[in-house]
């Protein structure tokens, strides 16, 4: 009995210190990746603009609904390993920058994905930068000490590099 009752305290104990770290972070954090991809611009762009296809080519996502929107705004639902997440374009400059934006009030966390696109001697840089809010205090410990802030990006680039045979 003893034995569980220690087990116990030590489990709520490193809860309590999980809640207490993430609360003392900020709520909002900037995280950002490159990649360099053998194909201009123009292709790159094109693929990510195609929200409707991510679904075909990166695995972290398993299927997108196109939602009607008010006219103008592309919004999505994106149902990744972890739930589903309504999501909307904010801001297309075709073929350089792209901009999406969590629409969805329910999740704990928020923020928006801006695509950079720029020419390269090798074709193209991509970076794509994460404006982020994690509204949680356990979940912003778990996002930035063990899932990692750009372990999400990270995933697209390998897939898209992959995708446009770069």
């Amino acid at each position: 009995m003893r034995i569980a009752l220690w087990i116990g305290l030590g489990l709520v104990s490193l809860v309590a210190v999980i809640a207490i770290v993430g609360w003392l972070l900020p709520v909002g954090h900037v995280a950002s990746r490159t990649a360099t991809i053998g194909r201009p611009p123009a292709d790159v762009y094109a693929l990510v603009a195609d929200v409707a296809s991510y679904s075909q080519w990166w695995s972290g996502v398993s299927k997108i609904e196109m939602l009607p929107a008010e006219p103008g705004v592309v919004r999505f639902r994106e149902h990744m390993t972890s739930g589903a997440v309504v999501m909307e374009v904010v801001e297309t400059v075709p073929p350089r920058r792209f901009v999406t934006r969590i629409a969805d009030p329910d999740q704990p966390f928020g923020g928006t994905w801006t695509f950079e696109i720029a020419p390269d001697t090798a074709g193209s840089r991509l970076t794509i930068t994460e404006r982020g809010e994690v509204y949680n205090p356990i979940f912003r410990f778990m996002s930035r000490f063990i899932f990692g802030q750009t372990s999400t990006m990270e995933s697209f680039l390998r897939a898209l590099r992959a995708r446009l045979g770069a």
